[in-house]
């Protein structure tokens, strides 16, 4: 675990802040690129946005006042960037073009190794709308208590609750539909 005081006194020390910047991608690089790709998908894209993370976090360094940690305020950007992606990619197509291409580039993709089920549980998330599968990842996957979640999504802790059994009972019937 990191000292997040320490490393904050160190990115805002001029003789430290590379050193300290760097030391700051290695503890948060993986966790932030599962956040991401559970978002994405796509491994290509994930590298991608996590790239954006790191260049946006670097180029706000100067102004972050450890108003909330350090983990909190990447985690933010992340979710901010790969919701940018989401959008991007939206414009370029259609909601069925969109579901069908989320579910192609996850069969095609070589950095996934699940079997057929894992796929389909993959499939069901993707036909999430954004904010339930941003909950649902963050609940299911990274076991993150709603406490954490509200304050890194600003978000109430009932509608995260909502969000996330709305999203259970999707992925249910999603399931149900398809056997």
């Amino acid at each position: 675990m990191i000292d997040e005081k320490a490393l904050y006194k160190q990115l805002n020390d001029p003789s430290t802040k590379e050193a300290a910047f760097t030391r700051l991608v290695r503890e948060y690089q993986e966790p932030l690129y599962w956040q991401i790709r559970r978002m994405v998908l796509s491994h290509d894209d994930a590298d991608d946005v996590l790239q954006n993370t790191f260049i946006k976090a670097w180029g706000a360094i100067d102004s972050f006042r450890m108003e909330s940690r350090i983990q909190t305020w990447l985690f933010r950007i992340a979710i901010n960037e790969s919701l940018n992606h989401l959008n991007k990619k939206k414009q370029t197509l259609s909601l069925d073009q969109e579901e069908g291409g989320i579910v192609n580039s996850l069969a095609s993709d070589s950095y996934f190794d699940g079997d057929e089920v894992q796929q389909q549980f993959q499939t069901a998330i993707s036909t999430l709308p954004e904010k339930q599968r941003l909950v649902f990842n963050m609940k299911y996957f990274d076991e993150m208590k709603y406490e954490d979640m509200s304050e890194l999504l600003g978000t109430s802790i009932g509608a995260l609750k909502a969000s996330y059994h709305h999203a259970v009972r999707k992925i249910s019937a999603f399931f149900e539909n398809n056997d």
